[in-house]
């Protein structure tokens, strides 16, 4: 795995694009710090930029570095939720401008990918996460469904995890309030 997560931080230190494995699905990522490869991947996946895409973080405590106010429930919640969770916070910085919404928000999840963790944590920079299909079309359960178009498009495929199917369960979403309020957006 060391490999690995060294062969793709090289590649995201370029602002070079990735496909590889994340805790829910097979996923295109790159640097959200990067704003010209964040747009490749839009490009990339022919996503309309109105659509949002999520960072991942290796820690809870990460996300003070790229949310102005994280309600103390943001915490709670991280650490208790019982499969993977998308929290949708106001006030994002130091991300990609293409990453936050015209309404200054952005979705992060905390991965709990081991692969993730030790490549968000080498990066030292949060990292994209987007279902790697194109846009419209279904998620792939493996990565031999991943198309081989999409493949050739970017700059490093990651070499693990090839032979598992994965139970496409997307993480459940949270939409935080500053007041510490949230409402689920996706189950």
């Amino acid at each position: 795995m060391k490999e690995e997560v060294e062969k793709a931080v090289s590649v995201l230190k370029k602002g070079g694009i990735i496909i590889y494995p994340t805790d829910t699905v097979w996923g295109i990522g790159c640097d959200a710090t990067n704003n010209k490869a964040v747009q490749e991947i839009f490009k990339l996946k022919k996503r309309l930029s109105q659509k949002s895409m999520i960072v991942l973080i290796c820690e809870p405590d990460n996300i003070k570095n790229i949310v102005e106010e994280v309600p103390e429930i943001a915490f709670d919640l991280m650490e208790s939720w019982d499969r993977p969770l998308t929290i949708v916070y106001d006030n994002a910085k130091n991300l990609a401008k293409s990453l936050i919404s015209d309404d200054k928000t952005i979705g992060v999840r905390v991965s709990r990918s081991d692969f993730n963790k030790a490549l968000i944590k080498e990066l030292g920079h949060p990292i994209v996460s987007t279902s790697a299909n194109f846009s419209g079309q279904p998620t792939p359960i493996s990565f031999n469904e991943i198309d081989e178009k999409l493949l050739k498009r970017v700059n490093y495929v990651v070499d693990l995890e090839r032979d598992f199917d994965v139970e496409v369960k997307p993480s459940t979403v949270i939409r935080i309030y500053p007041d510490g309020n949230f409402d689920v957006l996706r189950k």
